[in-house]
């Protein structure tokens, strides 16, 4: 699975991108997001607020409840604003 990170979620992390395995079970935005907060401190702080996060599979706009496989490229970002 691709994992993209942009804005201050990238900052955080302070990685752009990563591939990674999930453990079986990870089926859902909602469960990724947990299993990512559980991978240490930068992670806790990028993810802690669900409803700051925006997030992309396959480059359309998905909720948390949206079903993931192993081959999805998924992207993490703050809300857009725009004027």
């Amino acid at each position: 699975m691709k994992l993209l990170y942009f804005a201050w979620v990238r900052t955080n992390l302070g990685v752009s991108e990563e591939s990674v395995d999930v453990p079986s079970g990870i089926n859902d935005v909602r469960t990724l997001l947990n299993w990512l907060i559980n991978r240490g401190e930068s992670y806790k702080a990028a993810f802690s607020d669900p409803s700051l996060i925006r997030v992309a599979v396959n480059q359309e706009y998905v909720d948390l409840d949206h079903a993931i496989t192993a081959g999805d490229e998924i992207a993490f970002f703050p809300p857009v604003t725009g004027g």
